[in-house]
């Protein structure tokens, strides 16, 4: 597929879209499964198993829920090697740690983001992550001020693949959602995306494949760089 004759606004995924998803996620997930087992290996083993993360080689697996669930579902599958924890307090913990994740940009972002800016087109972010983890890692790569909205999980609008998300930054910069396009790594954003009536664009900076995400994608891209020359194709 070509670009639309315009598309008036691009709203973006967060990890594995803006940041490469395994740069910045499999150390993260691998610390917390150490500090959370607290030196007790069954017990790291049975917190890997729950989130389907590879222990020994240190990567999430493909089929992992926490790839694309909220903050709340990781921490709902981390519980369950955890009997009796305080589930609200665990998800705090994680949102917390999560927020201060060592980050790892798919590609240079600011020039990016000034680029398709200059264009016209509105920028957002909704991401299956916390609101304050996408804000604290969007100010802390220096691009926050680039979006014209930015909402998490838990922002009031839902979360993907639900279409309410997408749509409220459409409602909140009164675009027409077939001139939006959602850009994403995961099935969860294309099915929202679809669902929302947007442009989908599948990237591989996540974890999914090309044969993964085409057949919910509009194009798939090797990253969001490749955008501005498919806007132009």
């Amino acid at each position: 597929m070509t670009a639309p004759r315009k598309l008036d606004g691009i709203l973006f995924d967060k990890d594995g879209t803006l940041f490469d998803f395994r740069a910045t996620w499999d150390a993260w997930a691998a610390d917390l499964i150490v500090e959370l087992a607290e030196g007790d290996a069954a017990l790291a083993a049975e917190i890997a198993a729950a989130i389907a993360f590879d222990l020994p080689n240190g990567q999430f697996m493909p089929h992992s829920p926490v790839i694309a669930g909220t903050g709340r579902e990781a921490a709902e599958c981390v519980a369950q090697a955890l009997p009796g924890v305080d589930l609200d307090a665990l998800e705090l913990r994680m949102n917390t740690s999560a927020a201060h994740a060592p980050l790892a940009p798919a590609v240079p972002l600011s020039p990016l983001l000034a680029a398709l800016s200059g264009r016209g087109l509105a920028l957002g972010v909704m991401t299956n992550d916390s609101e304050m983890g996408a804000l604290a890692h969007l100010q802390g790569a220096g691009v926050q001020d680039h979006f014209d909205f930015i909402a998490g999980f838990d922002s009031g609008f839902g979360a993907k693949p639900d279409a309410a998300p997408l749509l409220a930054f459409c409602d909140h910069m009164r675009l027409s959602p077939g001139r939006v396009a959602m850009v994403g790594d995961s099935n969860h954003d294309l099915m929202a995306g679809r669902a929302a009536g947007m442009v989908t664009i599948g990237v591989l900076t996540g974890i999914a494949g090309a044969d993964d995400l085409a057949p919910l994608a509009d194009v798939v891209l090797p990253n969001i760089g490749a955008l501005p020359q498919w806007l132009d194709s």
